[in-house]
């Protein structure tokens, strides 16, 4: 029997990944990436872009959430919604303040600080939020596969 409401998809979970904040850990963080969207309609561009993506997030919260603390967790949730993957990283370091997260000046000819804007190149949309009730910060991008 139906309703006559339009029926929602249900988000496909593709990854749930908890990893210590430590740079050692991203070679496995790229790899688990890669495998969990291996099956889906996307492009080898849109593949890797989402791999800059998740890199770039995960090293700026091991560099500026965690300020180098290697014993801070990130939670990584990557889900499937049909023509569009969103990925949701967690930390819960000290509340950041969004305001200060802009892109560097490309003008700005130095090593380093281009994550913000890879991140912003290579996904359709960022939004950050703060964990409620605790402390910690939660990015979700999201990407459209279907052109």
């Amino acid at each position: 029997m139906s309703s006559g409401a339009p029926q929602l998809n249900t988000p496909t979970r593709l990854l749930e990944l908890r990893f210590a904040a430590d740079p050692k850990r991203l070679k496995m963080v790229r790899e688990q990436v890669q495998q969990a969207t291996s099956q889906l309609a996307m492009t080898k561009k849109h593949v890797s872009d989402l791999i800059i993506a998740v890199n770039e997030a995960c090293m700026n919260i091991m560099e500026h959430a965690y300020k180098g603390d290697r014993s801070g967790e990130i939670i990584l949730e990557i889900n499937n919604n049909g023509d569009v993957i969103e990925v949701v990283l967690t930390d819960f370091a000290a509340p950041i303040d969004f305001d200060l997260i802009q892109p560097r000046d490309l003008d700005d000819l130095r090593p380093g600080g281009l994550g913000t804007f890879f991140i912003q190149e290579t996904m359709d949309e960022c939004a950050y939020d703060h964990l409620q009730d605790q402390g910690g910060n939660v990015l979700r991008m999201t990407k459209r596969i279907v052109e």
